[in-house]
This record gives structure tokens, sequence and C-alpha cells, in this order.
């Protein structure tokens, strides 16, 4: 490609750009054990990131043990889905759309079992050390 063309072209290549990087999804205030955001981000070098996958209407894995730091999920079903501390503080996805991932930062150690508020059947463990 020429300089004229790739001169042409990099306006149409920044729009793109900064689209896809606007499609975020929102984010909520952070209960002092936990945060959470609509969309998973990239981890920091030597940070240990787990993912749990939804897959037709169940956790995996489940249990999930984990050092403390951020744990990504991805929604590989057809409907929306959360990852909601039973507790009801600790931790919540927030709705998590078909084929889109979020993330929970879990700071303090314990045995969390978690649910989907959307499907109340649907049960998992998270294992924080």
């Amino acid at each position: 490609m020429d300089l004229h063309r790739l001169a042409h072209s990099l306006p149409a290549l920044a729009v793109g750009a900064a689209l896809i990087v606007g499609c975020g999804g929102s984010s909520h205030a952070a209960p002092p054990a936990a945060s959470q955001s609509g969309q998973a981000s990239p981890a920091a070098p030597g940070s240990d990131v787990r993912t749990i996958k939804i897959h037709n209407f169940a956790f995996s894995p489940s249990p999930v043990s984990v050092d403390p730091g951020r744990v990504v999920v991805m929604n590989a079903d057809g409907v929306a889905h959360t990852v909601t501390a039973d507790d009801g503080h600790s931790f919540d996805s927030g709705s998590i759309d078909s084929g889109s991932s979020s993330s929970i930062t879990v700071t303090k150690p314990g045995r969390y079992a978690y649910h989907c508020e959307i499907h109340p059947n649907m049960h998992g463990t998270l294992v924080v050390r």
C-alpha cells in the first residue's frame, strides 16, 4: 500500500478501533471483598487469573480454587447469566450476555458459594486461597 492510500485509511482505522474499545459493559461499585466489571480486561503480568466458563446452564470448573485476584467469567450459553455470591455481598458479576465475558475480583480468602440470579438452579463454588 502506498503512503497516499495509507494516509486516507488511518481515519477509518481509528474510528473502527474506537468503536471496538468503546463496546465495554457497565461497571458497578465494588464491595469491600470484591469488585466486578462489565467486561474482562487483560491480566497484569504474573497475576493469577482463572476462568469460570458457563456452558449448558452449568459453571465449570466448580469448585475453582484461586489466589486472591481477578476471575474471568465467560458465558458460552445462548442466554444471559450472572455469577452472584450466595452471601449477597461478596461479588456479583451483573448480567453477562451470551458470548460475553465479565470478571469478578476476590480479595479475601475463603469458600464462596455462588449462583446465577437469572437461573437459581445453577450453583458453583469459588475457593480463594
